[in-house]
């Protein structure tokens, strides 16, 4: 068993899937703690490579976070959907050794598109938001 089975269950398998070859959010330590219906909860710990020339976490990473939960909320059905647009606004530095925790949110679906929230929080803290517009593709031909 994966530690992405252990974290969703067998349910949402192109989620599931897709998180398991993910090496760019897992090289990055990005954790799935939670997927159910259009929505995930992913977490990460700031490390030493993580950390901009301010001393403060790279925006990048607090993006690829953000992504990362958007990806498995809007891959939490049945169909297959990527990234149509993607913005952020960051609102609070963190720092090194801090917990970053992406909560994303399916606000609304509409034919293949679907719109998302993810608020990044360290602590009690709102660090980011950001917004995904995602669309569904077509299977892969086997």
């Amino acid at each position: 068993m994966t530690a992405t089975e252990s974290a969703v269950g067998t349910d949402h398998p192109i989620a599931r899937t897709m998180f398991d070859a993910d090496v760019a959010s897992r090289a990055s330590g990005i954790v799935l703690d939670e997927l159910g219906p259009g929505r995930a909860r992913m977490s990460m710990q700031v490390t030493a490579t993580m950390v901009n020339g301010h001393g403060i976490t790279h925006g990048g990473f607090v993006f690829l976070l953000a992504d990362t939960a958007f990806a498995m909320a809007c891959n939490s059905g049945s169909d297959a959907a990527v990234a149509a647009r993607a913005d952020i606004r960051f609102l609070r530095p963190t720092r090194l050794g801090d917990t970053l925790v992406a909560e994303a949110v399916e606000r609304e679906r509409f034919g293949r598109n679907g719109i998302y929230d993810v608020t990044v929080r360290c602590g009690d803290h709102v660090v980011a938001e950001f917004r995904g517009d995602s669309r569904t593709i077509a299977p892969a031909a086997g």
